[in-house]
């Protein structure tokens, strides 16, 4: 059996990490690097770095921060945010990345998810999704610019369509219950995971082990992220995976 990935995620926003609820109230969480190594060092099996307003302020990834921070890592580390060309990927992954991860700008041209994929593998390429739904799941909708502007595109079919292009993992993260707390949309995530063939993350609402319990079982997820309750000291990497072995989920503990 494949072990599921706990992944920590730092949302960057002027150098610094931040955490909002539904993608505002945003508060101060610290150094990225700091973080990182803290979080890595706890049993983390892959960091996350989201240039939160890079898209919006219409300017390239902060790669000053992205070399800091990879260089405090020994685990896989991703990279996202203003990256919008495979030049601008390359930049990130000579600053120190494993992988990227791209969201609005394959929206706007999804061939990059195929250009970054030929020069650097599709194991490399993450296409993130933030999705709102309203009653109904089906009908979910793709958000971008950092969750501010609706596209009109379904989830399921982007996400769809990112496979067909090369796209390794999905990231998709639930607007609705981002940074809540109580527990990931394990239908939502449940509905892209049996769409796809490739691994889906599950972003947005964790709050306990069994909330990834929940969403590696219901919501049919193989990778896991949180940020909140990493930062904030609800738990680490290395106490939720003790608690998620016991509930009989396959993760791999740290030393």
């Amino acid at each position: 059996m494949l072990t599921k990935r706990i992944i920590a995620c730092l949302d960057v926003r002027d150098g610094r990490v931040v955490k909002g609820i539904q993608f505002v109230d945003i508060i101060d969480a610290g150094d990225p690097a700091e973080l990182a190594h803290r979080h890595a060092a706890a049993g983390a099996d892959e960091i996350v770095l989201l240039d939160i307003t890079a898209t919006h302020e219409g300017r390239g990834t902060l790669i000053d921060t992205v070399k800091r921070t990879a260089a405090t890592l020994f685990v896989p580390f991703t990279v996202g945010g203003g990256i919008r060309s495979a030049e601008d990927a390359a930049a990130v992954f000579d600053a120190g990345a494993d992988k990227v991860s791209i969201n609005s700008a394959a929206i706007a041209r999804p061939e990059l998810i195929g250009e970054i994929g030929s020069s650097f593998g599709a194991q490399a390429v993450i296409v993130a999704i933030d999705a709102r739904r309203g009653q109904g799941v089906e009908d979910a909708e793709v958000y971008v610019s950092g969750g501010r502007k609706a596209t009109g595109l379904r989830v399921v079919d982007w996400a769809r369509e990112a496979e067909q292009r090369g796209a390794g993992e999905i990231l998709l993260t639930s607007m609705n219950t981002d940074g809540m707390r109580n527990g990931f949309d394990c239908e939502l995530t449940a509905m892209v995971s049996k769409a796809v063939q490739i691994p889906v993350i599950a972003s947005g609402g964790a709050g306990s082990a069994a909330h990834f319990a929940d969403v590696f079982g219901r919501g049919k997820a193989d990778a896991a992220l949180a940020a909140s309750i990493f930062h904030f000291g609800v738990t680490d990497s290395r106490e939720l995976k003790a608690e998620l072995a016991k509930a009989g989920v396959s993760v791999r503990l740290p030393c």
